[in-house]
């Protein structure tokens, strides 16, 4: 019999690559683990998000920056907050943001698809995500899909952040199939910054990326079959302890994890307060 595909989205595949025994926990042990209490930078993130789906959603007569208060008012997501002072704080940010991004956008542009989700199969994966924004532009043959992901951390990002992201590489893969355009360029819109870390790949750096994640593929589906078969699940889901275990939502459950020193739900937005 022919092996079922693995399916899957790009989220399920880096949760594995990070930590395998975080992917167990996941996705594999039933009931799930309990998890940490929220993340406030997951909260921001959803609400800005969110409210870029919604402006997009409004008629482009209304696509204007007076729309943003109401439209990110009526999608915050307050869990994770130390207090209302940071959180409204945030919530100022968040808004600046998005005030400056959109001065950047033509109104009248309707992508391909906003919060679309694009799907996939290979001869191993049956893969499905979640682009934020498809662009429809116009490249040097024509139409041409865009992947366009909106990042709202800390951290800067460069054109190395576009080009090793599997998760990008996945969606334009996805969208090529779709949409049935070519779909090469991958870019990652850091919202603090205002800045746009771009990648053009090529159809054999695509190919690469999908190796990769069919490789992933077949040793989480190893694993779960040993597991399956009576294998011990920390031998087969190990985990991979470093700094993301402070951020990990089963550091409580996790022995390696448990060793490390936890981080407040609110510490990546702290720095938002002052």
């Amino acid at each position: 019999m022919p092996e079922r595909l693995f399916v899957c989205t790009p989220s399920k595949l880096g949760a594995y690559l990070d930590c395998p025994r975080r992917y167990r926990y996941s996705y594999v042990d039933r009931p799930v683990p309990p998890k940490g209490p929220p993340w406030a930078h997951n909260s921001l993130g959803a609400s800005v998000h969110t409210a870029l789906k919604n402006w997009y959603a409004l008629p482009p007569e209304r696509r204007a920056p007076a729309a943003l208060p109401t439209l990110l008012k009526s999608t915050w997501v307050r869990e994770g907050y130390r207090d209302v002072e940071l959180e409204r704080a945030a919530y100022r940010r968040a808004l600046d943001w998005l005030e400056t991004y959109v001065a950047t956008l033509d109104p009248e542009d309707e992508p391909l698809g906003v919060e679309r989700v694009v799907a996939a199969k290979t001869s191993v994966l049956a893969l499905n995500g979640r682009a934020d924004r498809i662009d429809a532009r116009t490249g040097p043959e024509g139409p041409e899909a865009v992947i366009v992901d909106y990042k709202t951390g800390r951290t800067g990002l460069d054109a190395d952040d576009a080009r090793g992201s599997q998760a990008l590489a996945l969606y334009a893969y996805a969208a090529q199939r779709v949409f049935r355009r070519p779909c090469h360029r991958v870019e990652l819109h850091h919202l603090p910054t205002g800045t746009v870390a771009a990648h053009e790949h090529t159809d054999e750096s695509l190919a690469r990326q999908v190796r990769r994640a069919e490789e992933t593929a077949t040793d989480i589906m190893a694993a779960e079959k040993a597991v399956a078969a009576g294998a011990d699940p920390d031998e087969a889901f190990p985990t991979n302890p470093g700094s993301l275990c402070g951020w990990c939502d089963f550091r409580k459950v996790c022995p390696a994890g448990a060793s490390v020193a936890a981080k407040e739900p609110w510490a990546a937005v702290e720095h938002l307060a002052g």
